[in-house]
């Protein structure tokens, strides 16, 4: 359904610290850089057929959140979940929504993760526990 998500970063290269540590413990390269024609920064992630990106804003204005905007990125275990918020929390970034764990309701189980990047996109590292 989607080609890519794209956030904005204030700090390019603060978030490629952030990108390159949380994306990698989930199996991806480090960032690779585009410049478009206006001279702003990119950075691509490619993973399991999809592309992530961070950018500088085109508009040269700050870089703002999506209030009640989550990206989710799948994790294969509550280690790897673990190793991920652990790697975001080194690299700049900060926690959020409670501590990493098992959440339970309306018949679903799953291990949630929540951080926030340094420009403070909310990011989930999440695992289905049920079917």
């Amino acid at each position: 359904m989607f080609s890519h998500i794209m956030v904005g970063a204030n700090d390019i290269e603060e978030s490629k610290k952030f990108y390159d540590s949380t994306l990698g413990v989930l199996g991806a390269e480090p960032g690779v850089l585009s410049v478009n024609p206006t001279g702003h920064k990119r950075y691509m992630y490619f993973l399991d057929g999809g592309v992530f990106l961070i950018s500088e804003p085109i508009d040269d204005q700050e870089a703002t959140i999506g209030n009640g905007s989550t990206i989710g990125f799948s994790v294969t275990s509550s280690e790897q979940g673990d190793e991920w918020h652990e790697a975001g929390i080194n690299s700049g970034g900060t926690t959020c929504e409670g501590p990493p764990g098992i959440r339970e309701g309306m018949g679903v189980k799953l291990y949630l993760a929540y951080l926030r990047d340094p420009s403070g996109n909310k990011l989930c590292g999440i695992q289905h526990l049920t079917p």
